[in-house]
């Protein structure tokens, strides 16, 4: 066992017993380096992670090929997930020098950390183009130990470029030309066929559906509901999505959906969980509604601890196998289902010769994906049947095969537990609770909030990234910042409890003091007492999961509009201002910071509901509210009974008392007040009118 066996990643003990002389990221392995003038050999994976596998096997468990990175470098692994700040910086260093990037991510470093190569997967040999490790490595050596002169040359100005990377030139506020500019983009790139955006491979980046759903709220245009609804519908159809136990595979390798890599990852769940209840808000049609309740019955079944946090994702392979856990052949399934077995092998697309073309061999397998290339209800119909009568004759062949996949080796659980993803999933299951007035979701939200400020907290309020086996640590980043607070603002809206807007306002203001640029009014990723790196980066782009910056822009304005403090709406402004140009020369590659943006231009609603706190006619008028398709508001309740807790926090809020002790709301537009009503109705024609 190397020294990796003493972490607590998964990823890292996955590696624990190579031969490879592996080190954590430490002193330790900086100081060898400087004292044997060796170059550092950097890997950078994640647990779930297939290609990782892949390079594992091949080469880091291979004694041939161990021996020569043992020789010639300082080795040190990565665990990406817990260690963003450092992948993020190395990540960005990777595209600059090859124009794309991904994982495993192989970096060769000189001893003060500077970068000098950068790549992805390296096979052994040389194989597809790509240079592999046995001849890389020698070379490698010898560049060192001939030009180092000039390799350090070279580090030296790619560690100026980086540097240059994160300092930008501060522009104009945006406007709705920004927001229409990126509904334009994501329009031209729409695939009228199979739903989604470009070619395979097809990511699910739910905050573009997000940011859709509130551009048609917006200006009304049906075409950016219809490439909403079209994604969504092709996505829970196909292969990406798990139709035996639920939840949402990492990405299509396929246009069609139909093909997934397998992995399943905690923040997918979670912005394709807000995704779908928000487009049942927006259209009232139940199917988002079901897709949303499968996919928290999975996380809550499968990915969440006893103690109430979140698993962080589900590996791809099974017994060495891509997929194996989710494949199925024609006689497994007739020795399960029965006389049932014809009729799924129709609704589901199986076959005998197998479904899929295999994408690395290409040829049929066997094996089938279970899929679906219609709706429910064309099924149905196709059959004179009801939707609701199809999917009740389909429910227990689906339970039948859920009990025997559950009987197979099981992929690997990466059950850490990170406080971004779990923000992002306390937001997705406040929303569900309140849109779908579901109870057990805003309490699981609430378990998992609880959680992370009882056992991610320290004693001066600063948050600790990741939870294992009874361990925090590592500095939280400003993702966790701002994801939990994200989190706090929707469990308060849901829930009401004071507590959470309390230490949602605590550790925004933390975030204010350790992350804030002074000199350039943004967030950098890192806190001002973080271990000291190459860069101190800021981030915009929304990605997989969306900036730290982009969810901390619309925290301010939200927070803002909550407390009645407009120096956080200041700060927000100063964010825009800082990121314009950039966000301005691809808006559709920023779209959560254009949830932001249309939250800020408007018409946007504060909401104040006064009424007694277990009183009927209160829970009416808060439930009618919550339901409602109106992103763009804030709700703040106050209980007439016990009003002193919010009105700390909301001043304004003081002198707004029920009417004839009747619950009485308080709507306000873009700072423009209207009359208070007891009257339901005229709430929610407030808030929906165009």
């Amino acid at each position: 066992m190397n020294r990796l066996s003493k972490e607590k990643s998964p990823y890292l003990l996955q590696h624990a017993d190579n031969p490879v002389d592996w080190y954590p990221w430490g002193e330790e392995a900086f100081e060898k380096a400087r004292s044997e003038n060796k170059p550092i050999l950097l890997s950078i994976g994640y647990s779930t992670c297939h290609w990782c596998h892949v390079m594992e096997h091949e080469s880091f468990e291979d004694d041939q090929v161990a021996e020569l990175m043992n020789d010639a470098f300082i080795c040190i692994k990565v665990d990406r997930e817990e260690r963003p700040d450092i992948d993020n910086i190395y990540m960005t260093v990777c595209q600059m020098l090859t124009g794309s990037g991904g994982w495993p991510l192989t970096i060769f470093l000189t001893p003060d950390k500077q970068p000098f190569f950068a790549g992805t997967y390296i096979p052994k040999h040389d194989r597809f183009g790509r240079p592999g490790m046995l001849e890389m490595i020698p070379r490698m050596k010898e560049l060192w130990q001939m030009r180092q002169a000039d390799v350090t040359r070279s580090a030296a100005e790619i560690t100026q470029g980086l540097q240059q990377l994160s300092s930008a030139e501060p522009g104009d506020l945006l406007g709705p030309a920004t927001m229409k500019a990126g509904y334009e983009q994501l329009s031209r790139r729409f695939d009228r066929v199979f739903g989604g955006f470009g070619d395979a491979p097809k990511f699910p980046t739910p905050h573009q559906h997000l940011f859709l759903l509130r551009y048609w709220k917006r200006t009304g245009d049906p075409r950016a509901l219809e490439m909403v609804e079209k994604t969504l519908q092709a996505m829970r159809q196909g292969g990406i999505y798990d139709h035996i136990g639920y939840g949402f595979h990492r990405y299509s390798t396929d246009r069609e959906w139909l093909v997934p890599h397998f992995e399943k990852m905690l923040y997918d769940q979670a912005l394709l969980g807000m995704a779908y209840v928000e487009a049942f808000q927006a259209t009232q049609k139940n199917e988002y509604a079901e897709v949303a309740r499968e996919i928290f019955e999975y996380v809550l079944r499968d990915m969440t601890d006893a103690a109430g946090g979140f698993y962080s994702a589900e590996d791809a392979d099974s017994e060495g196998v891509e997929g194996k856990f989710y494949f199925w052949t024609v006689d497994e399934l007739k020795g399960i289902l029965g006389e049932e077995a014809e009729f799924f092998f129709e609704i589901f697309n199986t076959e005998r010769a197998g479904n899929f073309i295999e994408q690395i061999a290409g040829h049929r397998t066997g094996e089938n994906i279970v899929y679906r290339t219609k709706p429910w209800s064309v099924l149905a119909s196709e059959r004179k049947m009801e939707p609701e009568e199809l999917r009740a004759r389909m429910e227990p062949a689906r339970e039948k095969l859920f009990r025997a996949r559950e009987a197979r080796v099981h992929p690997l659980k990466d059950d850490k537990i990170l406080t971004d993803w779990n923000g992002l999933m306390i937001v997705a299951l406040a929303k569900a609770g309140a849109a779908l007035q579901q109870p057990s979701y805003a309490e699981a939200a609430a378990r998992s909030a609880r959680f992370l400020l009882d056992k991610m907290q320290r004693k001066d309020g600063s948050l600790i990234h990741r939870y294992r086996q009874g361990e925090a640590a590592l500095q939280a980043n400003l993702d966790d910042y701002a994801f939990l607070v994200w989190g706090l603002l929707e469990l308060y809206q849901t829930t009401f409890e004071v507590s959470f807007l309390l230490s949602a306002v605590e550790l925004n203001d933390y975030m204010l003091r350790h992350f804030w640029d002074d000199q350039n009014k943004a967030f950098f990723f890192t806190a001002d007492n973080s271990e000291p790196l190459l860069v101190r980066s800021k981030e915009i782009y929304d990605g997989a999961i969306p900036s730290g910056n982009s969810v901390a822009f619309y925290n301010l304005l939200r927070l803002s509009r909550i407390t009645g403090n407009r120096e956080l709406e200041k700060k927000a402004e100063e964010i825009e201002r800082n990121f314009s140009q950039q966000i301005g020369q691809v808006p559709s590659a920023h779209s959560q910071f254009l949830i932001g943006l249309d939250f800020r231009l408007g018409p946007s609603f504060e909401v104040v509901v006064a009424g007694r706190a277990q009183a009927a006619d209160s829970a009416q008028m808060l439930s009618a509210i919550q339901k409602l398709y109106a992103p763009n508001k804030v709700l703040v309740f106050r209980p007439e009974d016990s009003p002193s807790e919010i009105t700390r926090i909301a001043p304004f809020t003081e002198s707004q008392p029920t009417i004839d002790g009747k619950a009485t709301a308080y709507v306000c537009e873009m700072n423009a007040c209207k009359s208070p009503t007891t009257d339901v109705l005229k709430v929610i024609e407030a808030l929906t009118a165009r």
